[in-house]
């Protein structure tokens, strides 16, 4: 019986702990994930995704019961020219399909200092999910002055391994890690207890 009490009173603590969280859902016209590599040593080439959902749920109070979802099509890859764009959704990269999508779910959220946090998720991405570890910052928190409702800004970084995707075609003469920069920024959903 003692252990079923300690089990139920767990579990409530559990609960309340994560009461905290508020969801948040991404403005996508504020939202770009940019990414670079070395083509053949000569240049640095720059590629974009910008306008993708997803949701973070961020508790303020304890930032590490916080969590965050994103998904985007491969498709809505930005790439400055449009053969690039077509080598890429070719079988020699993506191979991708209209409804193929790259998404990213939090797993842990490790907080380092009073504004970052290192973030864990599983990246699928190619039909491989990986670990990735994004090295996270709050930009700012507060009323958004012309939308008038709770706004959120997060900047992150990480480094991907390209041929850990099935990726990796032209390695190592084209780069296979891949930095990553991302800008978001989220609004309180509305209906979301203040």
């Amino acid at each position: 019986m003692k252990t079923l009490v300690l089990a139920a009173g767990l579990a409530a603590a559990a609960s309340m702990a994560s009461a905290g969280a508020e969801k948040y859902v991404l403005d996508a016209s504020h939202s770009q994930i940019v990414f670079s590599y070395n083509h053949l040593g000569y240049s640095t080439t720059y590629g974009m995704f910008s306008g993708f959902d997803g949701e973070i749920m961020f508790d303020q109070e304890d930032p590490a019961s916080s969590s965050v979802s994103v998904a985007f099509p491969v498709k809505s890859m930005l790439t400055g020219w449009e053969e690039r764009f077509g080598h890429f959704m070719s079988a020699d990269f993506f191979g991708a399909e209209d409804d193929d999508l790259v998404t990213f779910v939090s797993t842990s959220i490790e907080v380092t200092g009073e504004n970052t946090a290192l973030i864990t998720g599983d990246l699928t991405m190619n039909d491989v999910t990986k670990s990735v570890v994004l090295d996270a910052k709050l930009n700012q928190v507060g009323d958004h002055p012309l939308a008038g409702k709770p706004w959120a800004g997060f900047d992150a970084t990480t480094t991907l391994v390209r041929s850990d995707f099935n990726l990796g075609q032209f390695a190592p003469f084209v780069s296979d890690e891949v930095p990553v920069m991302i800008s978001i920024e989220a609004m309180k959903a509305d209906g979301s207890a203040s």
